[in-house]
């Protein structure tokens, strides 16, 4: 099966407590774990900022699912999360805040978002985890890398499916 393409929907706090790992973990939720039997390595994270509505960054899978307790994403206040079901990865691209790429003005243009009506577009990204086409996957990370010509040098970095 082919590498699959994964929006990851979390805090900018919690982005933090990633990128204080180096972008080398991801955790996601006790309740994930259907989802994290999915994940395989060589699929892609993009990260979904929430509150800022941003793109802040993207990471492959690189190790099997493990699971791990140990503290290291903050969570919801008064809801701690262990985020236990982990997977070794590595940073593909990721953005200082202030390059964060605004999710809005992006949404018009992604078929996972256009599902919903375009008033509605932060649906697309309610949950912790959803999985997305390559197009998808294509235009987010050409935009966060700041060029929307870089498609074909991308698909040279990005792990394309082989179905």
């Amino acid at each position: 099966m082919g590498s699959k393409t994964w929006i990851l929907t979390g805090s900018p706090e919690n982005f933090a407590a990633t990128r204080e790992h180096g972008f080398r973990v991801i955790g996601l939720k006790e309740g994930r774990r259907n989802f994290a039997e999915q994940m395989e390595p060589g699929d892609l994270i993009v990260f979904y900022l929430t509150r800022v509505k941003a793109f802040g960054g993207a990471v492959r899978i690189t190790g099997e699912m493990y699971e791990d307790r140990t503290k290291i994403w903050p969570g919801k206040p008064g809801k701690a999360d262990p985020y236990p079901w982990r997977f070794e990865t590595e940073p593909v691209v990721v953005l200082d805040e202030g390059d964060w790429v605004g999710a809005e003005d992006l949404a018009p243009e992604l078929e996972h978002a256009r599902k919903w009506p375009a008033e509605h577009w932060t649906l697309a990204f309610q949950g912790q985890l959803r999985a997305v086409s390559d197009a998808d996957r294509d235009l987010i990370v050409a935009r966060m890398r700041g060029d929307a010509g870089s498609l074909g040098r991308l698909r040279e970095r990005v792990p394309q499916p082989s179905r």
